[in-house]
Formats: structure tokens, sequence, C-alpha cells
């Protein structure tokens, strides 16, 4: 715990010294640890529908050869410096490595299920894992919350049966990570109607919304009290002016109802999380990071799993975006790795920045050649 920052000259004897950046812990906002075990599975390139298929069709491995990758995924991370994840659960396979208590998690809950005829199974199915969290006594935080996995895997009639695990809770969800995302939605056209197909779903119940997919489900995340967007590959200026009218919308109802506008936040408080590695991995694509930086959103960071990934390590995410944004200090990077990153996973009162009481995890960056040590 940080008992106090002095100035040098007051810290009396016992001072080490480190050569390079000091940097809080850093905050992986988005990952599966799950899926750990397809390390190197699914080849580079092939296109989101062939690797969601893949991941869809090939991740049933040996419980025990899941649970060993886990594990030395978990390790992976504390050897990089990072000290809490927000971490997607299909299952409950990650439990009792979390149990330990190594990392911190946020763990989001994750329904699917795009056929309306399926939506009570698939909720009852996330209502269990999200109640194995609940009832865990070795947790040694209650951070769970029961998210949609994508806007086109989740079905209006699931949709309604999730959003009451929204409230005042965090809330994650894949966002328009490839081209045919906003197709799906304003035409019904576009690649994932080849995915329906290999996976034998009929996509007859689809109406598309003539908007955005974006612009489709974000209202129905509003009771929440933060949402995080994930990948955000094809994010749009209009996208970006929508989620800011809404917001808008709703502080001024807020400030309306309780005549102390000063006070007042719009819900949901909204985090763009750029996992780039996974996004160059998948489609060789890359998020619009100008864009964001010059509508101030909030960015935080993640890894993706390790399907979709060559390592789980923040600072392999920041080398690729140093490599395509040079011009964009190293400290703002750090920033969406470490305070931003535990805003959104609201664990900012203990995590992400040096202040008296907290615990954010100490790590030392070597600037020309971003190697990471830690230190605690």
């Amino acid at each position: 715990m940080i008992e106090d920052i002095v100035p040098k000259e007051n810290a009396g004897e016992g001072v080490e010294t480190f050569e390079g950046i000091i940097s809080p812990g850093f905050i992986n906002c988005h990952c599966h640890l799950e899926l750990s075990h397809m390390k190197g599975h699914i080849p580079e390139k092939t296109g989101l529908v062939d690797f969601v298929f893949k991941v869809v069709t090939e991740r049933h491995h040996k419980k025990e050869e899941i649970l060993n990758a886990i594990a030395e995924a978990e390790a992976e991370m504390i050897k990089n410096g990072i000290v809490a994840v927000g971490d997607i659960c299909n299952n409950a396979l990650t439990l009792p490595q979390k149990t330990e208590g190594r990392l911190q998690y946020y763990n989001f809950i994750e329904a699917s299920g795009w056929l309306p005829s399926v939506s009570q199974e698939r909720f009852e199915r996330a209502k269990e894992i999200y109640n194995l969290y609940a009832n865990s006594t070795k947790l040694q935080t209650l951070n769970f919350s029961i998210v949609p996995h994508a806007p086109y895997s989740v079905s209006a009639n699931l949709w309604q049966k999730i959003k009451p695990y929204f409230e005042n809770k965090v809330v994650s969800i894949h966002n328009q990570e490839t081209s045919f995302e906003d197709d799906f939605f304003l035409d019904g056209t576009g690649d994932f109607r080849r995915m329906y197909q290999l996976m034998n779903i009929d996509n007859a119940h689809h109406a598309p919304t003539k908007k955005s997919s974006l612009q489709s489900y974000f209202d129905e995340l509003s009771v929440a009290s933060c949402a995080i967007l994930v990948h955000n590959t094809f994010t749009r200026q209009e996208d970006v002016d929508f989620i800011k009218r809404r917001q808008l919308s709703s502080a001024n109802k807020r400030s309306v109802i309780a005549e102390q506008p000063q006070t007042q936040h719009s819900k949901p408080k909204t985090f763009f999380c750029l996992c780039v590695n996974a996004n160059q991995y998948i489609e060789g694509a890359l998020p619009p990071i100008e864009l964001l930086r010059n509508n101030n959103c909030t960015i935080v960071l993640g890894t993706d799993s390790l399907a979709s990934n060559w390592s789980l390590s923040i600072v392999d995410e920041i080398k690729t975006l140093r490599k395509h944004f040079p011009h964009i200090a190293l400290s703002e990077f750090l920033q969406w790795a470490t305070i931003n990153g535990a805003r959104a996973l609201q664990m900012d009162d203990r995590l992400g920045s040096f202040e008296k009481k907290k615990r954010p995890g100490v790590n030392i960056l070597n600037e020309e050649c971003l190697s990471v040590q830690t230190i605690f």
C-alpha cells in the first residue's frame, strides 16, 4: 500500500533507485482467459467470421489442458505487469484459478444466442455461471455481471432477459469489430449471413434496423454504470456523436430530477477498449484512434485472447500502437493502460494511479525498448 508520496529529501535512508519510467500496474480491460488453450490454434488473417466459427467449433479440449493453460496465461499476465483484468466468461473453468487471488478480475458472464427460440435456455446458462461467481466464498472481490457477447449474437428476446443484470454494473460488448457488422444491421447484407449458414442458424427473424450496429443496441445499456465497447475497429463519427447525444440527454434528465446538475453524470460512462494486436491477428486492421482522440473518448486497452493474439501483454499492445501512431506520447498510452482501465472496471479506488492508500502495483518501463520489470 502507498502510505505517502514525499520529496526525495524527506524520504530518509534506504531509498532505491531504478532506471526507467515508474508506472502503476496495467489494467487489461478485455481478455478471454478461458481460451488460453487455443494459442496458435487458429491461423492469422482468417477474418472474423471464420475466426468465430473456429472458436465455437474447436474450443472443446480436455479439461486438464484448459486449466493448465489458464494458469500459465495468468502467470504470463502477472509477469507482464498486469494487476487487473476484465475477463469474458462463457463457463466457470477460470473460477478455480481466480480464487487464488493473484490478480483482480471483473468477470463478464457472456450471454449469446441469436435464435429467439433459445433465449430462455441461454439466459439460464448465463445465470447458472453468474450464480457460481455470486456464491463463491473464495473470491476476494464480487465483480461480475451478465453481458451480451455482441449485437449480432443476442436476439431481442435475450436482450430483455439480461438487461436487469446491467443495473449499476460494468457491461462489456464486442462492438463493430468488422466492416460488415454495420451492413448486417443497415440492410441485412454482409458476411454474417455466411456465418449463420455455417452454424446452421436460421436468420429469417432478423429485421434490419437501417442504423449502424452501435446505434441499434446502445440504448439497451442505459441502466449500466459503465459500458466497455470492445474493438471499435469500424466505429464512425456518427456513432460517437450518437453516444454523446444519448449521454447529454441522460445527464439533463438526471439534472432536472435532482436539481443539482453539478453532481449528475450521464449513464453509462462509455469506454472504448482497443485490442490492436487481435485486430492485426484476425483481420490486419486498426481502430480509428485519431477519431476517438479527437472526440475526447476515454480509451482503455485489452489483449483479447491467446486464440487471437501472440501474448497477453499490455506492453505489447502499446508497442503496436507506437509503431502505427508514433506521434502519440507514451504518457498518453500509459494513461489508457492504467487509470482509464481502472475507472472502466470500477477499481480506481485502489488501482490505476499512485495515490495514498491505493495498492496499484509498481512497474518499471524501459522507454526505449518498452521492456517491463514488475517491482511490486
